[in-house]
């Protein structure tokens, strides 16, 4: 439903899903040189800042052509953290910062026959986000604290030109996301501390999906996606007045300047009796982060995801379902060079000082959910597969 609100067309009745998810990234830091503020980096250890993140999604089936849905996710955010004497790369590319969404998602869908259903929803966006500097031998040159509310849309359709075939294609739009904090400083001078404000351009993204039926068990799953990262480039912080909002004299703002992201997947189910049901998949992810604009404190790389899952469905409750799924993701080995003088100048987030090295980061995820179908069709009891 979050790739694609058209599926929702799917479920008969009224439908109501709880998940929740365990994100536990873990980082390797090997530092190559180190100079100036970047000198004190050294190897902290693993970055990343575990999360539990909640979702929910329902949907309601007006009559025979109108289904109306509710999506309630986090699709942005996590955080990173590094011991304060860790906390520079180049004058302040680490140290804390995390951000949060919530975005809401009210949806309807119409079936236009069997065969294809068709969806449009609402996006409203809210991002919490904070960010903290570094600055040599002080504790910090400023914290930026903020969030704020912004829009969008979702469309989807399904279509089904075999009784075992579904394809679906979901688009999701960019939003625009606008926050609104304050700039904290310790720095005299040359500083703008107070009300700042920044809009930061987040994707939107294209996905693909397949699901094709093989024989009376098994089923093949594809899909991919087309997450519009380019659009991100140089993000300004600014004053109420519009002007740019200074730390020492330097005006504040984040160049992230991503290229498009691109994931392709690949998997399969099995069914190996009516209540008990078997997944597995392999996945291909292109980083948006290439290695002129990478950093420390978002050492991000090409990854490949491993993942298995099960789902149970008791006889004995009618329309109860059982998810459980984890997923491995190994990211290539990251290398990080910034500075003037590192032989790296182009990367927008150098500063005066230098910091080359490396990174190896893998991420533990688990995801568990629980699903009840109001008007489901009874799990049978005894049924079993013919051989």
């Amino acid at each position: 439903m979050y790739w694609n609100p058209a599926t929702i067309t799917q479920f008969n009745g009224k439908t109501i899903e709880q998940v929740v998810t365990g994100i536990m990234p873990r980082s390797s830091h090997t530092t190559t040189t180190a100079t100036g503020t970047s000198a004190a980096f050294g190897n902290p250890g693993s970055q990343g800042i575990d999360a539990l993140v909640p979702a929910g999604y329902s949907s309601l089936q007006v009559n025979d052509k109108i289904w109306l849905g509710m999506a309630v996710n986090a699709p942005f955010g996590l955080g990173v953290h590094f011991p304060q004497v860790n906390a520079a790369s180049s004058g302040g590319s680490a140290n804390s910062a995390r951000v949060e969404t919530y975005n809401f998602s009210p949806t309807i869908a119409y079936k236009i026959n069997d065969m294809i259903s068709v969806a449009v929803g609402v996006q409203a966006q809210y991002l919490k986000a904070s960010y903290d500097l570094y600055l040599g031998a002080a504790p910090s040159i400023g914290s930026l604290n903020g969030g704020g509310w912004s829009y969008g849309w979702t469309a989807g359709v399904t279509l089904t030109p075999m009784p075992k075939t579904t394809i679906g294609i979901g688009y999701r739009s960019a939003i625009d996301q606008k926050v609104n904090g304050t700039l904290v400083t310790n720095t005299t001078g040359l500083s703008t501390p107070g009300s700042v404000n920044l809009t930061l351009p987040l994707p939107d993204m294209l996905t693909v999906g397949l699901r094709q039926g093989i024989g009376e068990r098994f089923t093949l799953l594809a899909g991919v996606e087309w997450a519009n990262w380019s659009r991100i480039g140089r993000v300004p912080v600014l004053q109420p007045s519009g002007a740019a909002a200074t730390v020492g004299g330097a005006a504040l703002a984040f160049p992230f300047n991503y290229r498009d992201g691109w994931y392709y997947s690949l998997g399969g189910e099995y069914k190996l009796d009516p209540a008990w049901t078997v997944r597995a998949g392999i996945a291909f992810e292109r980083t948006p982060i290439s290695d002129d604009v990478r950093t420390v404190r978002i050492p991000d790389n090409d990854r490949m995801w491993y993942s298995v899952g099960a789902s149970y469905k008791p006889a004995s409750i009618k329309g109860l379902n059982f998810d459980l799924g984890y997923s491995f993701i190994d990211v290539k080995s990251a290398s990080i060079c910034m500075g003037a003088a590192s032989g790296c100048p182009t990367n927008p987030w150098s500063g005066a000082s230098t910091y080359i090295g490396s990174v190896k980061t893998n991420i533990n995820i688990v995801s568990v959910g629980v699903r009840y179908q109001w008007d489901a069709d009874p799990t049978p009891v005894r049924q079993r597969y013919a051989k």
